[in-house]
């Protein structure tokens, strides 16, 4: 073998720069993401804020939230239940898991949503044995969904 056929090896030393490089620029693009988000005025991604997602979607089934129409307000009983219904899931797939005060929370957030669910249901009732307009078969119905738009 000749001196120029014998292999060569080739030792990066710069490994560790770059290794650090790349790190620093992924640093920097989570701390622009978080940026964007916190501009957007978006909470952070925590269990307070997966409660809160689903609290408002119960909510608003439940008559929170006015029509955009301004007729009354928009009562989806069906999506109200399944919000509510997805939070106790989450209690119970949770239990043990929790900080206190978050299970807390989340105790008396399924707790009083069940109770407005059951007051808007029997209000609901009542109106439709009364005759209420928009109570009736055939009456003004949140997005086709069945679900009564109570007007004040």
């Amino acid at each position: 073998m000749t001196q120029d056929d014998t292999p060569k090896i080739q030792v990066d030393s710069d490994w560790k720069a770059e290794a650090k490089a790349e790190q620093e620029k992924l640093a920097a693009n989570e701390a622009a993401n978080e940026e964007k988000q916190d501009a957007r005025g978006l909470p952070p991604a925590d269990f307070k804020g997966l409660m809160s997602i689903l609290a408002s979607q119960a909510m608003m089934g439940l008559g929170m939230v006015q029509d955009p129409g301004g007729k009354g307000v928009m009562v989806d009983l069906e999506g109200s239940k399944f919000a509510i219904d997805l939070l106790g899931v989450l209690q119970e797939k949770t239990k043990g898991n929790l900080e206190d005060d978050e299970d807390k929370e989340l105790t008396q957030l399924v707790t009083e949503l069940q109770s407005r669910f059951v007051q808007i249901t029997q209000l609901i009732a009542q109106q439709a044995a009364a005759g209420a307009p928009g109570m009736e078969a055939g009456g003004d119905t949140a997005a086709g969904s069945g679900s009564p738009i109570i007007t004040p």
